[in-house]
């Protein structure tokens, strides 16, 4: 698991998340249809830069009353995550069949983010938006929720289902307006070389299109054709940079 410098974390928030999907699909590291959350989980709190972080996971429940050990896996939950590395992401699962309660509001936030917590990505819901904001804490999740119900932890430390991406603790997760994605760790410490390399590749055919919008006129296919050539031919020249790194 490669830990990134703070440095390092900064740059990669100079890109937005399509930027960083297009050099995730670049290293040919995996399926281009995994590794990112489907649609529905989106910031409740505007962002001015992407949330990016180590996750830190658990599983909730709001349906019924706790038992009394939940009270202590909350303590190891609250552990684990002072064991993550920095900046954390706390990750949280709702197992029930229709969620209805709330971990997440004022006081959770400003404890977790004591701990070198960011944020949250959570089908638990989240609540406290107007507090949370002012604290600066990112809240990304489903959908709202008013009421705590009998929120409790079931488990922390392992492997959650999020918006049907697996995520495992000590991942590293990448999140901002468009959604939530999974940066392997074997390429993290180059991503935000290719950010940059993939994102000068669209220029061959964003340079001349935004050319034409000034004057008005219409391409040509041959000018289509053409612009689409220097693109694949320029994102070849990044994919022959990945295979010397």
């Amino acid at each position: 698991m490669n830990i990134l410098s703070q440095s390092q974390l900064a740059e990669l928030q100079q890109f937005d998340g399509p930027t960083v999907c297009n050099a995730l699909e670049a290293f040919n590291c995996r399926p281009k249809n995994t590794g990112f959350m489907k649609p529905g989980m989106l910031p409740q709190i505007p962002l001015d830069k992407p949330m990016i972080g180590y996750a830190a996971t658990a599983k909730v429940s709001s349906m019924s009353p706790g038992r009394p050990e939940n009270a202590e896996l909350l303590m190891g939950y609250y552990e684990s995550v002072l064991n993550m590395a920095d900046p954390t992401i706390s990750v949280i699962q709702d197992t029930d069949p229709e969620p209805c309660g709330s971990f997440w509001g004022e006081v959770q936030a400003t404890l977790h983010k004591t701990m070198g917590v960011v944020g949250t990505i959570c089908t638990s819901g989240v609540r406290d938006i107007k507090e949370v904001a002012e604290l600066g804490f990112g809240f990304f999740s489903n959908e709202l929720r008013i009421s705590h119900g009998y929120i409790h932890v079931e488990n922390y430390n392992c492997p959650v289902n999020v918006c049907g991406l697996t995520v495992t603790p000590g991942d590293l997760l990448f999140a901002d307006r468009h959604g939530v994605v999974c940066i392997p760790h074997a390429v993290a410490p180059s991503l935000a070389r290719i950010c940059r390399e993939i994102a000068n590749a669209e220029l061959p055919m964003l340079e001349p299109t935004r050319a034409l919008l000034k004057t008005g006129q219409k391409p040509t296919m041959d000018q289509i054709r053409a612009w689409r050539k220097g693109m694949e031919e320029a994102r070849k020249k990044v994919t022959k940079l990945i295979e010397e790194i």
